[in-house]
């Protein structure tokens, strides 16, 4: 069982930036996707932006040009680095993983808020 943790979330007045990190107990080599998903109050979960391990990267149109993902395979990490921050761009944000045995896994979620 894979097990997700999330980091790098918190209050950030717009315009600034986060960087977000999802970090896997496993080796990046048994995990085929990591996504990064969103969900704000009263909405549905929206996928933000995911990356395979082959290097396919797919973001939302919403956060085009203003979110990065990014992966360190050796510290098991990929990374959501989120510039030019907008209030619609609050939410909990989680990330979720699907390995190569084909399991999917979620992490418990980090809070990110855009006020001023």
């Amino acid at each position: 069982q894979v097990q997700l943790m999330e980091s790098g979330g918190g209050l950030v007045q717009p315009g600034g930036s986060l960087r977000l990190a999802c970090t896997a107990s496993e080796s990046s080599r048994s995990i085929f996707l990591v996504g990064w998903h969103r969900q704000a109050p009263g909405k549905q979960r929206e996928l933000v932006a995911a990356i395979t391990r082959g290097g396919s990267i797919n973001y939302a149109d919403s956060v085009k040009g203003r979110f990065t993902i990014s992966r360190d395979n050796a510290k098991n990490t990929v990374y959501l680095q989120m510039n030019s921050l907008k209030t619609e761009d609050t939410a909990v944000y989680s990330c979720n993983c699907i390995t190569n045995s084909d399991h999917e896994y979620w992490g418990q979620g980090t809070q990110v808020t855009v006020s001023s």
